[in-house]
């Protein structure tokens, strides 16, 4: 049987280049962000390139063309394919994860589907670690039963309606298997604002930038990232999240 690696960016790709002889597909995606919305993914799609044409630099078309093929990839997986899905334990891969699962359930046949997760020390970063430690984390791939899939799949739509109670009785489920749904799912939760408008990460940056009396970026993110790996925010959200704390120092 054939395999399949789907990856949680285009670094793992680099990563791995020499030690894998497969087809490759790129979950390029960032789900923790922006509209997540649609009924069909023709309306997701656009929700998604609409969104991401706000960034500075970016484009509509450059969603269609580098994100919505590698997607068009999975759903298009035939069934006699091993699937081996490459997924860290933070919110940012694990959003990208569940719907990469709702795909798979949803849109194919396929049922042999793994999951590599990163070795202790490095739950939040496939990039720490060596070759030889990949190879590992390849080698202890985890099994994913036909029960598994069916749960992990409804995180998807259930993150899409924020229905954090469901969500949590499906990790409480799976948390044999998968204990660290329950940590993600709360750190999604706290990203609900309180009475100031802010959201716990947003709370936490804040604490920093005054902390540190910076308004230095790069100062700020590296802090934050260090503190909040949990998120694996990229640059792009934090700096989005630092421009609107500004205004509040």
């Amino acid at each position: 049987m054939k395999q399949v690696h789907i990856l949680n960016g285009d670094s793992l790709q680099g990563q791995l280049y020499g030690l894998i002889v497969a087809e490759l597909i790129i979950a390029r995606e960032c789900l923790i962000d922006g509209n997540v919305q649609g009924n069909s993914l023709t309306e997701f799609y656009r929700n998604r390139a609409n969104f991401i044409a706000d960034y500075d630099g970016f484009k509509a078309d450059d969603y269609y063309l580098k994100t919505v093929p590698e997607i068009e990839k999975i759903i298009a997986l035939p069934v006699d394919k091993e699937v081996i899905c490459w997924f860290e334990d933070d919110l940012f891969c694990q959003t990208n994860f569940w719907f990469v699962i709702h795909l798979l359930a949803n849109y194919t046949a396929v049922d042999n589907i793994y999951l590599v997760r990163p070795n202790k020390g490095n739950e939040y970063s496939f990039a720490a670690m060596s070759e030889q430690e990949l190879v590992e984390a390849l080698q202890n791939r985890q099994k994913l039963s036909c029960e598994h899939i069916k749960l992990l799949a409804q995180l998807w739509p259930l993150y899409q309606k924020q229905d954090y109670q469901q969500m949590h009785i499906i990790a409480d489920t799976l948390n044999s298997v998968m204990s660290f749904l329950t940590p993600v799912i709360n750190a999604q939760e706290r990203r609900t604002p309180d009475e100031s408008g802010l959201g716990y990460p947003e709370r936490q940056l804040l604490a920093i930038m005054k902390g540190v009396n910076t308004i230095d970026f790069p100062a700020a993110f590296r802090v934050f990232s260090a503190q909040e790996g949990i998120y694996s925010f990229g640059d792009l959200q934090v700096k989005q999240m630092f421009d609107q704390l500004i205004k509040r120092l």
